[in-house]
């Protein structure tokens, strides 16, 4: 059964997002924020056949966390419910993205007409630029920056390396930054075609002010954190607690 809802949810998931992409791009003569709201209608719509058709849904917890300006979130990454799920938490957004997706059909085009930094992952002094100039220039636009700082989709209960790219970004801008753990891929597996229901947790940690620590520290607390909540909001998945960070 899950993997007939899930076969019908991508077809749904498909044509729902064919004339949005022709919609957005038609609208690039249009203001940004005008493209956002042509967005949301769709997300609210991906969002609906997640939650009554897959029985997936989702809570937010520590939204108190949350500064009142946009900042810089970084996330953990384990499968595609949060390039979606996401936008509704931190509305603006922009999401730092591998370039490739720019090149499929109408999702692509959406990406690009929302204005999100695009990096070629091979070009890594260009990429890191780009992060710098164009994430800078989203915050004072008043849009949030989310980066997965693993690079890639990664199973529960494993890790990897937590590439500092988002912490430069806070320490060159002087926005914060906001750590985000989850467990979309209890439900939504990276290795697995069907997605099972069930109720996703997003947890939002205290927010990091960069000032007067270097991009090393920033990225070594908010790694701590997220690593830290994983193993308090799926237990089951880790076999010890995570590394402390050395004062």
């Amino acid at each position: 059964m899950p993997a007939l809802r899930t076969a019908l949810f991508m077809l749904l998931v498909g044509l729902w997002t064919v004339p949005f992409g022709i919609l957005v791009t038609l609208a690039l003569v249009c203001p940004l924020p005008f493209r956002y709201r042509i967005i949301a209608i769709w997300r609210a719509g991906f969002m609906a056949f997640c939650r009554y058709l897959l029985g997936l849904r989702y809570r937010v917890i520590g939204r108190e966390n949350m500064p009142s300006e946009p900042a810089i979130v970084l996330s953990k990454h384990q499968s595609a419910w949060e390039t979606v799920g996401l936008q509704e938490v931190f509305p603006p957004l922009v999401f730092v993205m591998k370039r490739e997706l720019l090149r499929v059909p109408f999702f692509g085009w959406g990406l690009a007409a929302l204005k999100m930094i695009s990096i070629d992952r091979g070009e890594a002094k260009e990429a890191l630029k780009q992060v710098f100039d164009q994430g800078s220039e989203r915050l004072a636009a008043g849009y949030w920056v989310v980066i997965f700082p693993e690079g890639t989709r990664v199973e529960p209960g494993l890790t990897s390396r937590y590439k500092p790219g988002g912490a430069h970004l806070a320490v060159r801008s002087g926005h914060k930054v906001v750590p985000v753990a989850h467990d979309a891929g209890e439900f939504w597996r990276k290795s697995s075609f069907a997605i099972t229901p069930g109720l996703i947790t997003v947890s939002i940690g205290p927010a990091i002010d960069p000032a007067g620590k270097t991009a090393a520290r920033i990225n070594a607390l908010a790694s701590a954190w997220i690593e830290a909540e994983m193993r308090r909001i799926s237990p089951h998945r880790y076999g010890g607690p995570a590394d402390a960070v050395p004062d």
